[in-house]
């Protein structure tokens, strides 16, 4: 019996050093997850707001999902240290919910992005239309076309039917240099045109949030995928503890 405790110890502290080692691989993930739900929140924040229908939690639920991947990270490599068998067997139990969660959410973000185009054109054209300077989505608009140095749906002509354009003509945010163009040149459809970016948002907007899309779906089936490894590592350290424990009594 004490020749097979022997035995069974080295290949505990080679458990043991595994899972910590993963445990501060997982940490990592945590804090690039919540990195990748701020830079969402943050950075993307303007196209989402105007895909989406309604307001979306996404970049949230990043936020919280990373954070609580620090938080049992940290814990993960405690229970390893501590070699308790409950506290590892919690470990497993939280890890197969991340990796159930994060696959159904890179699974959901690489549907998203084929799904993207249609969606986009459709609440885009809606956003311009009822184009007021004031709302969310206005605001999203101008941030839209500030930033990627376009103008309208397809091209500038979008502004035309909309209902800010009687009024107040082609909004600044589409002007090619804000020093070359007034308000009354921005009202007059024969001027206009030479003002403000020739290049339509639909495009660069729909090429850019694919791209961007389909890196935070590689990267959450990416960290998901790896789950499976720390599972069967704290699994496989929880039994050969707990049987250690048992031959010793």
């Amino acid at each position: 019996m004490a020749s097979r405790r022997m035995e069974t110890k080295p290949v505990i502290t080679c458990l043991k050093t595994l899972l910590v080692v993963y445990s501060f691989v997982f940490w990592i993930t945590g804090a690039i997850l919540l990195a990748v739900g701020l830079w969402g929140k943050f950075m993307l924040g303007a196209y989402i707001s105007i895909i989406a229908d309604s307001s979306t939690n996404a970049p949230y639920v990043l936020i919280g999902t990373g954070t609580c991947i620090i938080v049992f990270g940290l814990f993960g490599c405690f229970a390893t240290c501590r070699g308790s068998p409950w506290m590892l067997k919690l470990y497993v139990m939280f890890l197969s919910l991340v990796f159930l969660a994060e696959l159904v959410a890179g699974i959901s973000g690489f549907v998203f992005r084929h799904e993207i185009k249609g969606t986009f054109q459709r609440t885009f054209s809606e956003a311009v239309k009822n184009y007021n300077s004031q709302d969310e989505r206005s605001l999203a608009v101008d941030n839209v076309q500030r930033s990627l140095k376009c103008c309208g749906v397809l091209n500038y002509t979008s502004w035309l039917s909309s209902i800010w354009f009687p009024n107040n003509g082609i909004p600044p945010s589409c002007c090619a240099s804000i020093s070359d163009c007034n308000s009354s040149d921005l009202r007059n459809a024969t001027i206009a045109p030479s003002k403000v970016h020739q290049q339509g948002c639909y495009e660069l907007v729909t090429d850019f949030i694919e791209t961007n899309m389909g890196i935070i779906a590689g990267v959450t089936f990416g960290i998901a995928v790896s789950q499976s490894i720390g599972m069967l590592l704290a699994c496989c350290l929880s039994r050969l503890i707990t049987a250690n424990q048992y031959e010793m009594v």
